[in-house]
């Protein structure tokens, strides 16, 4: 293939990566602890953790996970917001052998119970907030040992246990919650597990570059949720991809080592996980934000040390810049500004340019590219309205229906291959035959033109995918949810642009009982899907708009909005 495209990138920008210079993810993780032991990792709450830290912490949680007789390569789920149990949780489940599944910790019941159900995941490390979720469906799920985390555990005993107080019985963000200890199964606090972990001996683990890493679920086309298949090389290959495209931005840092990297998006997302790993990778450090979403205590912690990486989704970017304080922050140590997740607008992007100093960088990709394919150089000076260039080792192709490529100029779907690229998805071998082309590239679902400099810019979507404040929605699994509520016979779901959040979700609805309000269908929501999925409207209609054999025609819906 005629990489073109290479002719564009940066000065010093590598063409190739080369993974194998690692055996697995593991190999990475430990050489970076061991070269910075001494250097800080993390910083939540303005309590820091070291590198050495880490390596202990996660080689007694890993040795205690052993020592529960899970299987090798066996899943175990983390449900847990930014904070220092993340990585330590993590780094223990790769180092232990098995495979980390990252879940949002705001899922509903029923959300949280196909997740766990679908991946097999036979233990989970979770936040004591959202335990009263897990009790509603373990039973029905092969979960056999919960790690049950608490806040303050790892912010030092004074302070963390004040913590955990504060967060238990002032704010009273903890529901109360009773998990059954049926069939053998075992709760214990993390700390708990920690300290009988670190009696224990972590033994080797035989993962390859081709051992499974991390199931990252994406939204799915039938409705369910699938998990793409991350193998150890596709997050080396991830790793290394995004520090030889970053790295030209950073050169004023000095030792790499200095860099803060602000971590406000969810390090359940892949976007967050992969510039997380990057980090450790760089032996850089982590600004944890917990409660991005608390703009008034962001800023504060913003202003409190320089940052160099501030990655976000447009919607984080646009709402710092209505706070009044932003203005009080210093971005003099500003080097990447990168947005991705969802569209990037042209109005945010040059209000962040003229606040700031530091050009907003789009870029795209996907949970199953693990977050890399394409990106704007990171030197840029100005926003291109483009999701730049593919990025080493990584190759795009445009395709038509039939999977052959366009010519150049030409719209069609965006196809992309590269060591990156999942290897499926799990259990799903029909999805895996219609996701891929003859010639290896992943189908992306976006529509887009490539330009003769190698540019590309997404033109329209082929899925019905919703793309709300950078998270997918599909529309069947919302409809799905929603014919179940009473009173609904049909209904469907579309998006619709929205300034804020890129798109909001509009449901149509048919309904049978006259007293069913959109008051009604909006608590049923509430009580089914995760925040991100919920409609923000809702509209009643006699009937829906349907082919000949009676498919639902979103496309006229859309088209009258």
């Amino acid at each position: 293939m005629n990489k073109f495209w290479l002719n564009s990138y940066p000065e010093g920008v590598p063409h190739d990566i080369d993974p194998a210079q690692y055996h697995s993810l593991t190999h990475l993780l430990e050489e970076s602890f061991k070269k910075n032991a001494d250097r800080p990792f993390s910083v939540c709450m303005d309590r820091w953790m070291s590198y050495r830290q880490l390596d202990d912490l996660s080689v007694a949680l890993g040795a205690w996970l052993q020592a529960q007789g899970l299987e090798p390569g066996a899943r175990v789920a983390i449900m847990l917001p930014n904070i220092p149990q993340f990585a330590v949780t993590m780094a223990g489940i790769l180092r232990a052998g098995y495979t980390c599944v990252n879940v949002n910790p705001l899922y509903t019941a029923r959300e949280l119970e196909h997740q766990l159900k679908d991946s097999g995941a036979t233990a989970i490390v979770i936040l004591e907030n959202f335990a009263k979720t897990l009790e509603e469906v373990i039973d029905r799920t092969p979960v056999k040992h919960v790690v049950m985390a608490s806040m303050g555990d790892l912010l030092g005993f004074w302070y963390g246990t004040w913590i955990t107080f504060a967060v238990r019985h002032l704010a009273k963000m903890v529901p109360a919650y009773r998990l059954p200890l049926t069939n053998g199964r075992k709760v214990t606090p993390f700390n708990r597990a920690i300290a009988e972990g670190t009696a224990l001996k972590l033994k080797p683990n035989q993962d390859t570059l081709d051992s499974i890493a991390f199931l990252q679920y994406t939204g799915g086309t039938t409705g369910l949720s699938k998990g793409a298949v991350l193998t150890h090389r596709n997050i080396v290959a991830a790793i290394l991809q995004a520090e030889a495209w970053f790295t030209p931005a950073l050169k004023r840092v000095g030792d790499i080592r200095e860099a803060n990297n602000i971590a406000a998006l969810p390090l359940y997302h892949i976007f967050a996980l992969t510039l997380g790993l990057l980090t450790i990778r760089w032996g850089a450090h982590l600004t944890l934000i917990p409660n991005p979403r608390d703009f008034g205590k962001f800023i504060e912690v913003l202003k409190k040390r320089p940052f160099h990486i501030f990655p976000a989704v447009n919607t984080l970017f646009n709402a710092l810049l209505q706070h009044p304080q932003f203005k009080t922050i210093d971005f003099s140590s500003l080097c990447v500004s990168q947005a991705g997740g969802m569209a990037a607008s042209e109005g945010t992007a040059k209000a962040w340019l003229e606040a700031t100093g530091c050009a907003m960088v789009e870029g795209w990709g996907m949970s199953e590219t693990c977050a890399i394919g394409t990106n704007n150089p990171v030197t840029n000076k100005a926003f291109t309205g483009t999701i730049g260039l593919p990025l080493p080792s990584i190759e795009i192709a445009i395709k038509d229906d039939d999977g052959l490529s366009v010519p150049q100029g030409e719209s069609g779907e965006i196809c992309i291959k590269g060591l990156n690229v999942m290897a499926g998805y799990y259990n799903q071998p029909e999805e895996n035959a219609k996701a891929f082309t003859a010639d290896g590239f992943m189908r992306t679902g976006d529509i887009g033109i490539m330009d003769e400099r190698g540019y590309t810019k997404i033109i329209d979507r082929k899925k019905d995918m919703i793309l709300v404040s950078g998270f997918n929605v599909f529309p069947n699994e919302l409809e799905n949810v929603i014919s179940l509520c009473p009173g609904v016979v049909e209904c469907a779901a579309i998006g619709i642009a929205d300034d804020k959040q890129g798109e909001a979700i509009k449901v149509f609805v048919v309904k049978n009982d006259p007293t069913l309000t959109e008051e009604d269908v909006a608590k049923y929501c509430q009580q089914n899907l995760t925040g991100y999925k919920r409609p923000k409207y809702i509209e009643f209609r006699d009937d829906l708009p349907k082919t000949n054999v009676g498919k639902i025609l979103r496309r006229e819906l859309r088209a009258i909005q």
